[in-house]
């Protein structure tokens, strides 16, 4: 089999486990994101989460997590979820339905199995938000999209509701190419409808000052300055998102495991400020909110009630 007959069938076999994009890069060395990720450390914008300068030549280098890498291949799954029924409070759309590190890495699975018995045995590493790999940098490398003013992945046809995979693996693949402009234009929505001025100019993030991080990343209390800001959000914060025009293109998710829960979506504003520990475990058993666990989850609702009382 051929270079070009591998990458037809990735693609191929990717879209109907159900990935909506499938792109290609090859496995080299992130010379110029490296610089970026370098001056984003050094201003401290990753406050408390000092994981993100550790392995620090296996983020720019995918062929050091993978010894003889040839390609990166990014894989896109829709998470958006459309006329969701919530209290007053909020969770950010990714984390109401079960953990996506389970539901994709399942699927990742199955793709690699699959082609590994078509083509033969290979190479192949699976991850999603799992490594210390900068998965928006191969995203844009891999032609799926650009980095937008936000910092999210942006896709011209759906927008920017996705989760990122990727494969690292030994075969050689086509690469597809970058996009050759940029289509946040003038736009400053996102900037402008950001509470906590977090997104910055140059397509820069300071997490230090982002709702999710506070309310997943962040362990100490939440700055008291910014009890006004917080716009009901107790888990992660999908306000820069909404706000983007290119997110009118997005569809609702069509995997059954990451839509949301009914039982999440029919909870009052009572439920949640009454919720125990308990319910918590059972409510979000296999849940990307069990990161925060319930004593995280309670601050995040008594900050909030601060600010609306």
């Amino acid at each position: 089999m051929t270079p070009q007959h591998h990458t037809q069938l990735i693609k191929k076999k990717s879209q109907k486990l159900g990935f909506t994009y499938c792109g290609i890069a090859e496995a080299t060395e992130l010379t110029e994101d490296a610089r970026k990720l370098e001056k984003w450390l050094n201003a401290h914008h990753h406050g408390t989460m000092y994981y993100m300068s550790n392995h620090f030549e296996k983020r720019i280098d995918p062929r050091i997590l993978v010894p003889g890498a040839k390609s990166v291949v990014t894989l896109l799954f829709n998470y958006h979820q459309k006329n969701v029924s919530q209290s007053d409070y909020r969770i950010a759309q990714y984390a109401l339905g079960h953990d996506y590190h389970f539901v994709l890495k399942n699927k990742l699975s199955q793709l690699i199995h699959e082609l590994q018995e078509e083509i033969g045995a290979f190479t192949a590493r699976i991850f999603t938000d799992s490594a210390p790999i900068l998965e928006k940098a191969w995203a844009q490398r891999s032609g799926t999209g650009w980095i937008g003013k936000n910092t999210m992945l942006i896709n011209k046809q759906s927008g920017s509701f996705f989760f990122l995979a990727e494969i690292i693996c030994d075969l050689p693949l086509i690469p597809d190419h970058p996009l050759a402009k940029d289509y946040c234009g003038t736009c400053t929505a996102c900037i402008d409808a950001c509470p906590t001025n977090a997104i910055q100019e140059n397509k820069y993030l300071a997490a230090n000052q982002c709702i999710s991080y506070y309310t997943i990343e962040h362990k100490g209390d939440i700055p008291i300055d910014a009890k006004d800001k917080y716009q009901n959000w107790i888990f992660g914060c999908d306000i820069c998102q909404e706000v983007c025009p290119w997110n009118r293109f997005a569809q609702a998710t069509t995997e059954p495991l990451l839509q949301s829960k009914n039982e999440i979506s029919a909870m009052n504003n009572t439920d949640w400020e009454e919720i125990t520990d308990e319910i918590f475990k059972r409510l979000f058993k296999e849940s990307p909110v069990l990161r925060t666990k319930w004593k995280g989850l309670k601050r995040n609702i008594e900050f909030i009630k601060v600010k609306k009382q």
